[in-house]
């Protein structure tokens, strides 16, 4: 039986038969697949903490990966109407796919739209060279590979990406790499063979968003020690993994250097903003499935407290309309950020993409923690999937920037907005209107 589609009224008309006919076939790929393989990548992940990440990526993954090349759901979130090597859909058209992606953890990677590939595939597509395609973009665009964005730093605030530290010392042909990241998502991976990295090749320079460049590394360059790989809540995320890296003279070839020397924030900013609206789109699929979850349990004859199923106590229902509201409210939300995209580009989107960043996982938190709360003591445990939800969900609030950062930002841009409409008189209360 085929997989109920929900495409809001509001966009409904945006949708092309094409987009449609993709998207009823990703629903069934990550109904009937994706997720009854859930348990077999499970079984698959070794249970020794030492070698889940050396000999810890499941095969069952390859399999879905044939099977999604094969049903050609495979680079859907790369739209051809920008580069030439994706699929001809718009930002809307993915939103929705990537939704239902969402539902699955394992769903993503299935079709090649997973993080941080996503964003470094879209970065190299924009930013690189022939060459570089060839050599970087190449092998992560047919699957054979997976990449690693090295930005944030243990010892500087990296929420402002102007204190980064590693050096990047230009020696002839070759930029010499000296310093430590972390929370490099990715590099735990056996199969994680590039770096996306950002450094300081300028430190003089009076500009302070000109310091910063991006370079393409290998992996396995010498010099360079994967320290360890860092949990989230408890969960090692493996085989993925979120490392901490050291880099002590690392030789990479000054060709490597994506646009050139002093073009990193710029670089950084491009790439950010799809990404942050990638996880949002994401992240309403999970929310999603916590409601369900949620739902389930409350109707479980076979669960009674005081005589009644959860569904018959009335704070149960609340949390099940909320949730519901919530959800519906944050997917709008993101589909207008789409939208916005489409018919600009992310710059010209950044409104509406913060809006769904600070929105979208904080709601989905809370779906979540509803969800946990309806399950009691199992909804904390590894019996259900909601403890890990949580957790990867919490981290989105730090991740591609912090709340705060965010808020703040939106925050100026609405009282430049409200400046340009509004006359402060001198020494009033209120405004001219300029009426």
């Amino acid at each position: 039986m085929p997989a109920t589609l929900q495409i809001p009224a509001l966009v409904e008309h945006k949708v092309s038969p094409h987009a449609r006919e993709l998207l009823q076939k990703v629903a069934n790929f990550v109904e009937d697949e994706c997720m009854p393989a859930e348990r077999v990548l499970e079984a698959q992940m070794p249970k020794n903490a030492s070698e889940r990440f050396l000999n810890g990526y499941p095969k069952i993954i390859d399999t879905l990966k044939a099977r999604a090349k094969e049903l050609g759901l495979w680079n859907l979130f790369l739209s051809n109407i920008h580069y030439r090597e994706g699929v001809a859909l718009t930002n809307l058209e993915y939103a929705l796919m990537a939704e239902i992606m969402g539902r699955c953890p394992v769903a993503s990677e299935a079709m090649n739209c997973s993080a941080p590939d996503t964003g470094n595939m879209e970065t190299i597509a924009k930013y690189g060279n022939d060459a570089q395609k060839q050599k970087w973009l190449t092998p992560l665009l047919n699957g054979d590979a997976r990449s690693a964005f090295l930005m944030t730093e243990r010892y500087s605030a990296s929420s402002d990406a102007t204190n980064i530290n590693l050096r990047m010392v230009r020696d002839g042909d070759h930029y010499i790499l000296n310093g430590t990241k972390w929370w490099s998502s990715g590099a735990g991976d056996p199969r994680c063979t590039t770096y996306l990295v950002m450094g300081k090749t300028d430190i003089k320079n009076p500009s302070p968003h000109k310091q910063q460049s991006v370079i393409l590394v290998n992996a396995n360059a010498p010099g360079i020690t994967v320290l360890r790989a860092l949990s989230v809540y408890g969960f090692d995320d493996a085989p993925h993994g979120h490392c901490e890296i050291n880099f002590r003279n690392v030789r990479v070839p000054a060709e490597n250097i994506l646009l050139g020397e002093g073009r990193g924030f710029e670089i950084i900013q491009g790439r950010l903003g799809p990404g942050r609206i990638h996880h949002c789109m994401r992240s309403i699929g999970v929310a999603q499935v916590a409601l369900e979850l949620m739902i389930l349990r409350a109707n479980d004859p076979a669960r009674t407290t005081f005589g009644k199923t959860l569904s018959q106590h009335g704070t149960i229902n609340q949390w099940i309309a909320q949730s519901r509201i919530d959800i519906d409210a944050g997917r709008l939300l993101v589909l207008n950020a789409a939208i916005k995209i489409d018919q600009t580009d992310a710059k010209g989107a950044m409104k509406d993409i913060a809006m769904a960043k600070i929105f979208v996982p904080k709601m989905s938190c809370e779906v979540i923690d509803r969800a946990v709360q309806a399950h009691g003591a199992g909804g904390v445990c590894q019996d259900f999937p909601l403890a890990k939800m949580w957790a990867g969900q919490r981290t989105l609030r730090i991740a591609d920037g912090p709340d705060e950062v965010h808020l703040n930002q939106l925050g100026r841009t609405e009282n430049k907005r409200f400046a340009q409409l509004y006359v402060y008189p001198c020494g009033s209360g209120g405004w001219d209107d300029g009426g």
